[in-house]
This record gives C-alpha cells, structure tokens and sequence, in this order.
C-alpha cells in the first residue's frame, strides 16, 4: 500500500487571507463569521486527551492517482464473501427471492452509509476514531469499528491461508481432490472425474471426492469432536497462515503512502461485503483530496460490488445444480455452508476441465488476491485509526513497524484454533457473531450520532463544500429516518431470531453446547459495549460549566474545530 500514496508537500497552518479549499468562501479576516483560519496557538480538540494543536499533527497523505482509491476500495469491498457467502445465503433463503431483500438493504441501508463513511473521511481527513471529533461523546464508535475489523482478521484471513494450501496442492500432475485413492478418502468417495456415474440407487450416500478434501484432507475434521476438542493446530495451515500475515505486514508496514432471518441474512450479507461500519471507508477516503467526488465513487463501487455477488451466484448454482443431477441428490444436499462452498464446488468444476492443473492455479490465485485486498483495508482501519489517535506516539523512527507488527501477528497468533483439527468449528463461531449483530448495531449509532447529533444539514454543508451540490432528498430522508429505523429494526430480529449454533458437514449435524453460544455473545457484545463505555468515561471525564460540559460531549466542535486541506488547516465552524 505504500506506493499507492504520495505525501502533501506543504505542511503550515493556513494564515488569514491566505488560499481557501474549494467550496470555502474568501475568508478575509473571518468577517461573515462562518470561515476562519487557524491561528498558529490552536487548542487541544479534546481537554486531557490524546488530540494536541493541529501544528503538531503529521502531514497527510494522499492517494497517488485517482484509480489508486477507486481499486484499493473496491479490493476492499469485493472480497471472498462474493464468491463465498453470498451464493449460500442465497440459497439458504429461497434462491432468487433473497435479491429482493438484498437490494432494500442496500438501498436504504449500506448505500447511505457508505457514502456517509466516505464523506466523513474525506472531509475531516482523519481516520475511523479520531473523525469522532465531530461528537466527541461518540469515539467509541471509532474503537469499535477498528476492534470489530481486528477480530475479523483472526479468521478471514485463515481463509486465505487455505487459499494458499491449495494453490501449493495445485502444482501436481493430477489435483489432489479430484479422485478418491487418496489416504483421506473414505468408502463413501464419490468422484465426478473418476467416472463414477453408473451408481444410481444409492449414490445419493456418496460423498463427493472434494468435500472430503477439504474435511479431511486439508482440515483433518474428521479428527475432531467439536469445540471441546479441537487438536492441534496442522502445520501445513499454520504456515500457509503465516504467510497470508507477513505478506499482510509487509504490505502495511510503511503506511498507506421477507421473514426476519432473511432480512437479518440480506443486512448482514450488504454490511459485510460492502464493508461499512469497519472504519475502512473513513481511513481511506481520509486520503482522498478534498475536493475529490466520494458520490460517484460509493455509487460505482457499489454497483461492482453487487453485481460481482449476483455473477458468483450464477456460477455457483449452474455448477451445483449439475453435481445434484449426477449424484440423484437434492441440490440442498450439495450445497455446503460457508466457505467450504467455494472449497468444494469450484475445485469439483475444475477438476473435471482439461488442463485443471493450470485452471486451479489461476483460480486460487485470484481468491488469494481477492483475500488480501480486504485484508489490507480491514487492517488498515485500526492502524490508520489508533495511529490518528495516538500519532506522538509515531514520530519516533520505525514506530510505524514496530505497530504494524503488533497488531497483524497478535491477530495470527488469535488465529491459531483456527487452524486445528476443530477449526473450522471456531471459524463457525467467529464467522456468526464478530460482525453480525455487532456491525448493524455499530452502523445504527454512526448513522444516528451523525444524522441527529452532528447534524444532517451540517453534513449535506460539509459535502457541498467537497463535491459543489448538496445531497438530494433521498440521502437526507434515509439518514435521518429510513436507515435508523431499519437498522434498529434489523438489531431487534436479530437478537429475537437467533437461532443456536450448529455445523453441516460430511461428519453430519454438529449441535454446539451453550458455552459455545454464550461464548459467540461476549464476542459480539465485546466490540457492541466499548460505545456505551467510552459515552460513560466521557461523561464523568469532563468538567467546566453547562456550556463547556455541553460542547465536550455532544455535537458541536470546539473552536478549532477544521478540515486539512493540502496539509493545512482551515476552519469551517
């Protein structure tokens, strides 16, 4: 990521009379009263807190080009989710009929948000905890946001790792998955590339040559008893682990120089493939110039978004109607649930291609890129955040690595149970509870602190001034109403139609005990409570008179309160 940027060259405090962003009137001694300058002696945003006078701040980056922006955030939001969960979610709520309730989301949910998130971080140019600025009482959104997209990373990127595990196995003669002479096969072994298609009455009790591949082949489940019992981690998916992370850290290193479980599924899906509430949107657009139009941007980044869902949809069920009809099953008896689909179905289709050696390296090769665009943009949130936050802490020569480093190996070392012989159970629980509920509740209360204590037409200002027009009736009617509501609708049903964790598999139904579950709920309520906890240590933190009190806490900036524009810092109060 650090060839994609290129820093501001100036770095001094705007003097009256001096240049103004564009959108921002002449200043001229501040004499309407709406725009001033930043003195030299600004105060401390924040009384007692880690936010010092803007002439102390690191100069900003910026974004290289403008395709440098638009392919690092559609890298972020087209990831493995496309191609993976999308086309399960699909199928689980009624095939065609989930695209309806796909789009109302997206429509009234994630599309606003998006382009909220990246007008935050565009106009603010700051990253996805100290743009909370804005509502100071509010900043534990910020931490949130950047503790959900670390949690995340624990098992996204164990994904892939078993990318990486096969495309190594790819290099053979003849794919390791495609036949059933293998020393992880069992009797049951049913292979398409094999030719066995003469079994009729009871081929519906084989098991495909791929599934049992990746049970236990690559995840040795077969040697687990579930969450109680998980092993010890393989060291052939810890070391392709190990790699997916060093290729992280040194990525980042340098910095960036209808019922309510479809509803529930259809939110989740959007929020997660489109990547909001994570602070990934606000740290990048942080980057972006001022005047730069973020519109246009969250529309088509959107729009490839969905589509790319929509196109992995089509391929995958072509392919599993097809394994159905050769095997005299039932279509949901192919279809496996969560990554495993894109493990199972995809190497089945290759392995029956001529040449599916060459084919199955370009494929795995792609999920590997797909993978690591998201992983740089999940990571990048709660370094671009904390270094923000705490950037004195960053002046010291390598303090950049030395963090980096931190936080992508503690996420692989939190990534370990993953990788045993019962990972994929741990996966499962990662999977449902960090950034389910937890993501649409973090959405609601960015969407409401925004909207309704910042202000929306304090918002549709600051936009006006970036991209020259404010924003239609449409975005002001979903962000101060629609997506409020419907994501408070959202977080509701999803608490009352939780159902408990369970696992398909070629071992059969695994019902997890209720440890597992409340275990799945701490997790979710671990990154859901650090917003009413840093609300409370605000409140009781702050002195002074009711006005001072007021303006610390609620929604009105302190005086110094600016936009960095070109390294500088104007005011826009």
């Amino acid at each position: 990521m650090n060839h994609i940027r290129k820093e501001f060259s100036n770095g001094v405090i705007l003097k009256n009379g001096s240049e103004t962003p564009p959108g921002f009137p002449p200043s001229d001694n501040n004499a309407d009263g709406n725009h001033s300058l930043l003195p030299d002696q600004s105060d401390d945003l924040e009384k007692g807190s880690n936010a010092s006078s803007h002439k102390d701040r690191p100069i900003r980056e910026d974004w290289g080009h403008k395709a440098d922006f638009l392919l690092a955030v559609i890298g972020y939001a087209v990831d493995l989710s496309n191609v993976w969960r999308f086309p399960y979610l699909c199928y689980r709520n009624g095939g065609g009929a989930f695209i309806i309730p796909y789009f109302t989301v997206l429509i009234l949910g994630a599309l606003p948000i998006f382009f909220m998130e990246m007008s935050l971080g565009q106009f603010h140019r700051e990253g996805p905890v100290t743009v909370w600025k804005i509502v100071p009482i509010c900043k534990g959104i910020g931490y949130a946001s950047c503790f959900m997209a670390y949690i995340v990373a624990f098992y996204y990127n164990v994904v892939i790792g078993w990318s990486f595990f096969y495309l190594f196995s790819s290099f053979t003669l003849n794919l390791p998955w495609g036949g059933c002479n293998n020393s992880w096969n069992t009797e049951n072994c049913w292979s398409l590339s094999q030719g066995k298609v003469n079994v009729t009455a009871n081929q519906s009790n084989y098991v495909s040559s791929t599934f049992e591949y990746f049970e236990r082949g690559m995840l040795h489940l077969h040697l687990s008893k579930g969450v109680d019992d998980l092993g010890s981690p393989q060291w052939q998916l810890v070391l392709c682990t190990l790699l997916t992370f060093t290729v992280l850290y040194f990525s980042l290193w340098k910095g960036v120089k209808s019922s309510g479980k479809v509803w529930i599924d259809a939110a989740v899906q959007i929020m997660f493939s489109v990547g909001c509430g994570f602070g990934t949107h606000i740290a990048y657009a942080s980057y972006n110039k001022f005047n730069n139009n973020c519109y246009r941007d969250c529309i088509f980044t959107a729009t490839v978004n969905s589509f790319t869902s929509i196109f992995s949809g089509f391929v995958v069920f072509s392919y599993l109607g097809y394994m159905a009809e050769r095997q005299h099953k039932d279509i949901s008896k192919v279809a496996q649930e969560g990554p495993g689909l894109v493990f199972i179905v995809y190497p089945e289709a290759i392995s029956t291609l001529p040449g599916s050696t060459y084919w199955s390296v370009i494929f795995f090769l792609m999920l590997i890129t797909l993978g690591m665009d998201s992983a740089f943009g999940g990571l990048e949130s709660p370094l671009t955040g904390l270094q923000d936050q705490f950037y004195r802490l960053f002046k010291y020569r390598w303090s950049r690595e030395v963090f980096t480093f931190v936080i992508v190996f503690t996420a692989f070392f939190f990534a370990l149970p993953c990788t045993t012989s019962g990972g994929m159970y741990v996966f499962k629980i990662l999977d449902t509870f960090a950034a389910g509920t937890s993501i649409i509740f973090t959405v609601l209360c960015q969407v409401l602190a925004v909207s309704w204590l910042y202000g929306v037409d304090q918002f549709c200002d600051d936009i006006q001034k970036m991209i020259g027009h404010r924003p239609g009736l449409y975005w002001r009617i979903c962000w101060k109403f629609v997506s409020p509501t419907f994501l408070a609708i959202i977080v509701i049903s999803s608490i009352l139609h939780y159902t408990p964790l369970a696992y398909e598999g070629g071992i059969g139904t695994y019902i997890y005990p209720e440890y597992a579950n409340i275990l799945g709920w701490f997790i979710a309520a671990s990154s859901m409570s650090i917003i009413p906890i840093y609300a409370v240590y605000k409140i009781s933190s702050t002195r002074g008179s009711f006005k001072e009190f007021s303006r610390a806490i609620l929604c009105k900036p302190v005086p110094d309160y600016g936009v960095c524009w070109r390294g500088r810092w104007c005011t826009c109060s």
